[in-house]
């Protein structure tokens, strides 16, 4: 990751529009998190499940008045798109594809935008939304030219490798229907994309009872190659034999050599240390810390 503040424009990423005045009751019933409670100035993670409780989406969700912007992986915005769309029937709401109207920019250090995390503000026109103390969200008018007070510009995989070693799982076409929320972490605080208080959506049902019923058997790591891994690249472990049991989620070069990875396995196999990836006899993986505990 580049240790100096840098700017990344985030060309794999897109936005959807949420507005009407049934927006909030509509993404409220479908999405994993709480967005009834989510006020003006505040963000969220959330995803969108199947019914059997994998998910096919994560976005960030914020507001902007009474619209909701929902930023997610480009490359499944279409289909994400068309599916919410199925369940609009008589609400009063309209998505569009946003991503035409804002220029999406990652900002890694410096001190723009909110403090706080997971807070937004104006700026620029359009938003700024604070994710952790080294990564922001700039969400401006497409036609609008750069800020000048932008630091130096970077590389897309500067971003990426921001997000695995923030411990923060996005999914993408590669790993649509891989995980339950919980496989990537998605319900621990440090996360915060699941609220078991808030009513049903498509899939409650599973990720609840993967919840309530004993300990969730996998769990995302983050880890270490000296060669090149994918997202959808199978996982495997001495214990679970020819079976592959995960996968990578995300992955980006290191400046310091190797590719680094955000991956989902057994966590027995975790413990056990032996972690392979495209084969049982494949690269293996070596452990990195997370910024967060998975107790």
């Amino acid at each position: 990751m580049t240790e100096s503040a840098c700017h990344v424009l985030l060309t794999d990423h897109g936005l959807i529009r949420a507005s009407g005045e049934d927006a909030t009751s509509f993404l409220h019933n479908l999405l994993t998190n709480d967005i009834k409670h989510l006020n003006e100035g505040e963000a969220r993670h959330a995803g969108l499940c199947t019914p059997k409780g994998r998910l096919i989406a994560t976005f960030l969700v914020w507001r902007e008045g009474n619209d909701y912007l929902l930023m997610l992986s480009a490359e499944i915005l279409p289909g994400i798109l068309k599916k919410l769309s199925m369940y609009v029937l008589r609400s009063k709401v309209k998505l569009t594809d946003a991503s035409q109207e804002r220029r999406l920019v990652g900002v890694l250090g410096g001190a723009l935008g909110p403090a706080e995390p997971m807070r937004t503000s104006p700026w620029g026109g359009g938003s700024a939304i604070r994710l952790d103390p080294h990564r922001l969200v700039l969400a401006l008018p497409a036609d609008a030219p750069l800020p000048a007070e932008l630091p130096p510009a970077a590389e897309l995989s500067a971003w990426h490798l921001a997000e695995i070693r923030a411990g923060m799982p996005r999914i993408v076409a590669a790993t649509q229907e891989a995980f339950v929320p919980q496989m990537v972490n998605y319900e621990l605080p440090a996360v915060g994309g699941v609220s078991f208080q808030k009513g049903c959506y498509p899939g409650q049902e599973i990720v609840a009872r993967s919840q309530y019923l004993g300990k969730v058997k996998r769990r995302m790591y983050r880890a270490r190659f000296d060669s090149p891994v994918a997202p959808g690249m199978e996982i495997f472990t001495p214990e679970a034999g020819e079976q592959h049991c995960g996968a990578i989620v995300l992955a980006a070069p290191s400046p310091e050599g190797g590719h680094e990875a955000l991956l989902v396995v057994q966590s027995s196999g975790a413990e056990a240390g032996e972690i392979h990836v495209g084969s049982p006899n494949g690269p293996r993986a070596a452990l990195l810390p997370l910024p967060y505990s998975l107790d």
